[in-house]
């Protein structure tokens, strides 16, 4: 097995759900949901885990995660800032809000040197997208720009309690992504689904779209990739004070012009998140169920 790394994007605010939800407990013993996906990728082979945080949150993530962690894989801690901008760039004065995900895994360059994979810090993968891209990576020559996705199906990333965005996935006959576009307010419609694009177009799903829930897996050629793009879109976009750089958005460009490959590694494993304070018990009940059918231990790190 290569050495493999986890990236944990943990600098969200989280201002739909109110709080700081990446320490939000929600295990049997107080287990965080990030605890279950570090079980889980370190089962499957992933040694190392990069937390990209931001820095006014360092004190009480590490008190929550990081020490606990510290003792089981490799830990290294990044921040994501406004500042940390490829030259000659600066960030704008009136801009407050973080620059995105694609600037999220960007902000790790320094800590990852080997293959290694992306998560959201508050969402729940299961077992199988680990084991998966565990093995994609393994496979892949490490300075290769061949990449991989885990897709889950539309209808089990849905909440009862409010609409989300997802990104969905065009994939061609032979397991690539041929891009992924991006749809808001996608809220249930029985067993399929309601959305608006971007433009605010209407659009139903069936429900057995393939969808990204932001866990890929990645070779460092990727870097200077994202550099390339992210230069492009502070030239483009740099003074507007809402633009976001998003990691979806960049790889599929960088699919479109040929500079990468992405294989869609379908899961059927189920996919929990905290969007909003509701869909808290929803997860907590989730997990007590994982952990009755004998999947996972209580508590989760003996």
């Amino acid at each position: 097995m290569a050495d493999l790394t986890l990236v944990v994007l943990a600098a969200g605010i989280g201002s739909r759900y109110g709080g700081l939800k990446q320490i939000e407990a929600v295990g049997p013993a107080g287990e965080l949901v990030i605890d279950y996906s570090l079980f889980d990728a370190k089962n499957a082979g992933f040694q190392k885990v990069v937390f990209v945080i931001r820095r006014e949150i360092e004190p009480s993530f590490r008190e929550a995660i990081g020490r606990r962690i510290e003792r089981l894989m490799n830990v290294a801690y990044v921040f994501q800032s406004l500042d940390d901008l490829p030259p000659p760039f600066t960030p704008p004065s009136p801009r407050s809000k973080p620059w995105g995900t694609g600037h999220a895994v960007w902000s790790a360059r320094s800590a990852v040197t080997t293959p290694f994979a992306v998560i959201n810090a508050d969402d729940f993968y299961g077992r199988n997208a680990y084991r998966l891209l565990a093995e994609f990576l393994t496979a892949t020559p490490p300075l290769s720009p061949h990449f991989a996705l885990a897709a889950y199906t539309l209808r089990n990333t849905l909440s009862d309690h409010g609409s989300v965005a997802r990104g969905v996935c065009r994939v061609t006959p032979d397991g690539f992504l041929a891009g992924v576009t991006e749809y808001t307010h996608i809220t249930r419609d029985g067993r399929g689904a309601r959305a608006e694009d971007a433009q605010g177009q209407k659009f139903c799903f069936t429900g057995d779209e393939p969808v990204s829930m932001n866990i890929w897996g990645f070779t460092p050629t990727l870097f200077p990739l994202l550099e390339s793009a992210f230069r492009s879109f502070l030239a483009e976009r740099g003074t507007d004070p809402k633009a976001e750089f998003f990691l979806p958005t960049a790889v599929d460009g960088f699919i479109r012009n040929g500079r990468a490959s992405v294989r869609v590694l379908a899961t059927a494993d189920p996919w929990f998140g905290i969007t909003y304070p509701a869909d808290r018990e929803t997860v907590r009940e989730a997990i007590r169920h994982l952990v009755r059918r004998g999947e996972y231990p209580a508590p989760l790190w003996r």
